[in-house]
């Protein structure tokens, strides 16, 4: 072999290397809504990703083939029953050009695309849509900081329902075909725009990240990462917590829902005056039974995981809440709920008033009679 056979045969490598890149993408439409493959992409991101997929995969499966054949080909042919003899020879400079060009050429063909989509998928300017993502142990935190809904801000928590989950309602989670992939607030955003979502945490890492939209981004606490998509097809998206995160890691799913531009418009309109009307009076001097009636839907959307509706807490994990110390003390209650101890994160992104309803919940009930901690007390204690 000459070395410009070499050369016309690192060519022919790469002009089959780029066929097999453009039967990627044609395999990607092909297979996408299989069982067995990736989320039906709906950005063109996703879509890139997809063909990446497949077309790695294909020239990682033509490589094991091409090199176990060669390689058991040779045991076979050349075994000492059938009276082979091994060649007397050291070194050959044809082959060690080939099997340096040709792995190089395969790198460069696999690097290049993977590279422009990464390059894409870090380029967050010009969005129309700035979201920021907060994880909580154990649920999301969105807040609309630029563009249309600006000022909307609300936390998205499992909705599957306690009984499902912890199998006293069999047939429930049978039937439930979105079990422990609902929340009862959804992220919303039109389509055709790019929306840019910027991470962080409040306790430990998270990551946001949703298949169909090929996004996935670690929420770190202290610092902000960032992630944008462009969904060009309405409907509904699911996504999950990738990072392992602690207890109820399993309990932390993201949906987003995309909506055309008409109908998002009017859910942002509604959103914020929604948010207007349930926006506390400063000046309201609350009472304890207003206190009671605000705290118990507080604790089933935030507390009720790890305590329990009955507060009995979950034995070797979170302490029950009935006859407890903590509750009894309003100072110790307040500074749990403000900075949080142990596995228990903090809860500052809550306001005042739904802390101190929900401190004054659990004061008064299974039995508990403690008094009350009014919004006030809450307020004096974030200082």
């Amino acid at each position: 072999m000459k070395l410009s056979n070499t050369k016309g045969a690192a060519g022919l490598a790469a002009r089959a290397l780029a066929a097999l890149a453009l039967l990627g993408s044609a395999g990607t439409a092909l297979a996408v809504q299989s069982r067995y493959n990736l989320a039906p992409p709906v950005t063109q991101i996703a879509r890139e990703i997809h063909a990446l997929h497949w077309m790695m995969l294909i020239i990682c499966t033509l490589i094991f083939v091409a090199v176990f054949g060669v390689m058991f080909y040779s045991i076979w042919k050349h075994r000492k029953s059938a009276g082979a003899k091994p060649a007397d020879f050291h070194e050959s400079t044809r082959v060690e050009i080939a099997w340096t060009v040709v792995p190089f050429i395969i790198v460069i063909v696999m690097a290049l695309p993977a590279t422009k989509t990464l390059v894409a998928q870090k380029d967050t300017t010009n969005a129309d849509i700035t979201i920021k993502a907060t994880g909580y142990q154990w649920k999301w935190g969105y807040d609309y900081l630029k563009g249309e809904g600006e000022g909307i801000s609300f936390l998205s928590a499992l909705s599957t329902p306690r009984d499902q989950i912890d199998g006293s309602n069999d047939a429930a989670r049978t039937a439930n075909q979105t079990y422990l992939m609902e929340v009862d607030n959804e992220l919303v955003v039109p389509v055709d725009k790019k929306i840019r979502i910027i991470t962080t945490a409040n306790d430990v890492i998270h990551a946001w990240g949703v298949p169909a939209l090929g996004v996935k981004q670690d929420a770190i606490p202290g610092f902000v990462r960032d992630t944008w998509f462009r969904a060009d097809k309405v409907g509904v998206y699911r996504g999950h917590c990738y990072e392992l995160c602690g207890r109820d890691h399993a309990f932390m799913p993201i949906v987003v829902r995309v909506l055309s531009q008409a109908d998002y418009s009017k859910w942002a309109a509604a959103k914020q005056k929604e948010m207007v009307a349930l926006k506390d009076d400063p000046n309201k001097v609350w009472s304890e039974a207003e206190l009671l009636a605000r705290g118990g839907p507080v604790y089933a959307a935030n507390c009720q995981a790890c305590h329990q509706a009955n507060g009995q807490g979950v034995k070797g994990a979170f302490p029950g809440l009935q006859g407890s110390q903590v509750v009894a003390s309003k100072a110790d209650q307040i500074a749990i709920l403000l900075n949080g101890k142990n596995a228990m994160p903090a809860w500052r992104q809550l306001s005042d008033v739904e802390l101190a309803a929900v401190a004054t919940y659990t004061k008064n009930s299974w039995g508990n009679k403690f008094g009350a901690v009014m919004p006030a007390d809450i307020a004096a204690a974030r200082r």
